[in-house]
């Protein structure tokens, strides 16, 4: 099972993967590609251009495999199947089948397997045992210009409350102490099923789930977003004072082009009430460059933008000209060049910012929960960084700790990107 994008793409091959060991296949998550399996699964992503190079990259290295007899059967599912299947079975006719992000049960019947539904709120993990990413819905219903998820994920669809429990206390059960919330629109939860928002009802469910210790919420969007949720955050211990909400831009042209739903008044007040609820929660965003029309006035605004309102995390994509989304109607007017210089740009000035909010974290005690030990250190992260997009904390392997423990440990140094320091007994 080879899985390329995202962690609900991640989710997804986890499910399969489950529904297959209990059908008795043994299965193998991006193994060492050395060790060639009898059968490749592979999970695409299509999300922007980069994802789609990698995903057909990946296809066809197996396809070259298939073709040669050193593999029995390859099959392909995800986001990139899902939205360009009819394509891809011309193109790359030695994969034996394409599947839609919705067609597990078709794709597991090529395999002569039968879909459980017993294993509804089971799932075998790919990730360390500590830590697991639950996905509290389905799809996307909002309607961003640049955005091709709702035509491979279709609309809106939430998980009930009781089958989410269900799932956390599985989990809680197997060793793991940390839940993150994913989704592809995370406050949108529970208007299709209860008529409502329910995100704070379901975090109060979780919270009551013995066994975990933290719950992180990612992919939050931002027009009228609910503070009940900010809130329940600072009511409930075990919710991580972490947000990740992706603004994507910050000029009122360039929001109401991408038709986000906010301008940017709005935004900056949505930023300044969530502060002003719980002052040191850590904000990641996300902000696109490049879209159409994007003018060096906006971008330069953007930068500002930025720049006063400090982000503890952002990431930058740059925009890919997607069809079948209401952008592919405007004219790709910027260059890729100037994309990659305002996508390396932002980056660096959040490089300053992010150095300077280390350096203040000299000398503080912070509850860090170890991932993994790589080199001379174990690394670890603090309740205010995500798995693998952020900052992460390194602590000597002089000190022994263990994988998938909480520890108390002081900052003495720090990086543009890291922090260094030593566990404190308490």
């Amino acid at each position: 099972m080879i899985t390329l994008g995202c962690s609900k793409n991640l989710v997804d091959s986890e499910q399969l993967m489950t529904q297959l060991d209990h059908n008795e296949y043994h299965v193998e998550h991006n193994p060492d590609h050395s060790k060639l399996a009898d059968i490749i699964i592979i999970n695409t992503c299509g999300f922007i251009d980069r994802a789609k190079e990698e995903s057909i990259d990946t296809i066809l290295h197996y396809a070259a495999l298939r073709k040669g007899g050193k593999i029995s059967k390859l099959l392909v599912t995800g986001c990139l199947s899902h939205r360009y299947k009819d394509n891809l079975e011309v193109e790359i006719p030695e994969v034996d089948g394409y599947f839609g992000t919705m067609e597990m049960p078709t794709l597991l019947a090529r395999l002569n397997a039968d879909y459980k539904y017993e294993l509804i709120g089971e799932r075998l993990t790919s990730t360390p045992s500590h830590f697991a990413y639950l996905k509290i819905s389905e799809g996307c219903n909002r309607t961003c210009s640049f955005c091709a998820i709702p035509l491979m994920r279709g609309k809106h669809v939430s998980v009930e409350i009781d089958q989410l429990v269900k799932q956390a206390q599985n989990f809680a059960k197997n060793g793991v102490k940390e839940l993150i919330l994913i989704a592809q629109e995370l406050t949108y939860y529970g208007l299709d099923l209860y008529k409502r928002r329910a995100l704070p009802e379901l975090l109060d469910r979780l919270c009551e789930v013995e066994g975990i210790e933290w719950i992180r919420l990612h992919y939050s969007y931002p027009s009228k977003f609910p503070l009940d949720v900010i809130h329940t955050m600072n009511k409930q211990s075990k919710v991580c004072n972490y947000l990740d909400i992706p603004l994507q831009h910050a000029t009122d042209r360039m929001l109401l082009a991408m038709k986000r739903q906010i301008n940017k008044k709005e935004t900056v007040e949505l930023i300044q009430s969530i502060r002003q609820i719980i002052p040191d929660i850590s904000l990641r965003t996300t902000m696109l460059v490049g879209f159409p029309g994007e003018t060096e006035d906006d971008f330069e605004e953007l930068c500002e933008f930025i720049k006063e309102h400090k982000f503890d995390r952002l990431g930058v994509f740059q925009y890919s000209h997607e069809e079948d989304t209401s952008a592919h109607d405007l004219i790709d007017s910027v260059s890729s060049e100037i994309k990659e210089y305002r996508a390396q740009r932002l980056m660096q000035i959040q490089e300053d910012i992010s150095y300077a909010l280390n350096e203040k974290k000299r000398g503080k005690h912070f509850k860090v929960i170890i991932d993994r030990i790589e080199g001379e250190y174990f690394i670890g992260r603090t309740e205010g960084d995500s798995p693998e997009v952020d900052n992460e904390v390194l602590i000597s392997t002089k000190q022994y700790v263990r994988i998938g423990d909480f520890v108390n440990v002081m900052i003495h140094d720090s990086t543009h990107f890291d922090l260094i320091g030593e566990v404190v007994v308490n």
